[in-house]
């Protein structure tokens, strides 16, 4: 009897035959959605132009707001990538008048420093 139930006849027709896999199905599921996953992926960065934050020639500039409030600056010019935080709080103290900073009618910012005899500690 254990050799009839070893040896099937070749004619006979199984639910599940030894050369298929019932995982199979879901290893192909699997494969699928990881590219589903990457051409999404590709498309959130085509259409929020995310390409530019990646690209190290590029300059760009976000505004990000913490949900207490506090603003930050994030600025990425070339590799260099520099974060300045933004509060509404007044700052004190004694320090020097290093110049004057002039805004050009093309947007450009320009600054002038003061002589070294005429500034004072303030």
């Amino acid at each position: 009897m254990r050799f009839v139930r070893r040896h099937r006849l070749a004619g006979h027709d199984n639910a599940l035959s030894h050369d298929e896999d019932p995982l199979a199905g879901i290893a192909n599921l699997f494969d699928v959605s990881v590219a589903f996953i990457v051409a999404l992926l590709i498309a959130l960065f085509a259409l929020f132009s995310a390409g530019s934050l990646l690209d190290p020639t590029s300059k760009v500039t976000l505004v990000k707001q913490t949900e207490n409030g506090d603003m930050e600056i994030i600025t990425k010019q070339g590799a260099r990538v520099t974060a300045q935080r933004v509060t509404d709080r007044s700052l004190s103290g004694r320090g020097v008048r290093l110049g004057t900073a002039y805004r050009l009618a093309n947007g450009e910012v320009v600054y002038v420093p003061e002589n070294e005899t005429s500034s004072a500690p303030r």
